[in-house]
């Protein structure tokens, strides 16, 4: 068998293991319920933008109206996201992904 042989039946190995689909679950079960979150917070905003034109008019403070607030919601969520992510990345994932990716190193050697 040649090295790379032996490799691609260690990462197929890892593939097949409950550790690596519990690490996959447990980052689709993160990931795609966020990504339709903020996808419709999205599309809420330019919904509104394009059919609520008097709604995103309306001025809240001085000139500060729906739509700014709302458009700068968006960085704020995005921000919020990222750093949520990176938190469960660290506690669920990172471990997971640590302890398997010293096995492939042990195992590929």
């Amino acid at each position: 068998m040649t090295t790379q042989e032996h490799d691609a039946s260690v990462y197929e190995e890892v593939q097949r293991s409950s550790e690596f689909q519990e690490l996959k679950r447990r980052f689709r079960r993160w990931t795609f319920p966020m990504t339709v979150a903020f996808l419709v917070w999205y599309l809420l905003y330019v919904v509104l933008s394009g059919w609520a034109r008097d709604f995103m008019a309306i001025e809240l403070l001085g000139n500060i109206n729906v739509a700014l607030v709302f458009g700068l919601l968006q960085f704020v969520s995005t921000f919020w996201i990222a750093w949520a992510y990176a938190r469960h990345a660290e506690k669920k994932l990172d471990p997971i992904a640590d302890k398997l990716r010293h096995e492939v190193e042990e195992k590929t050697r």
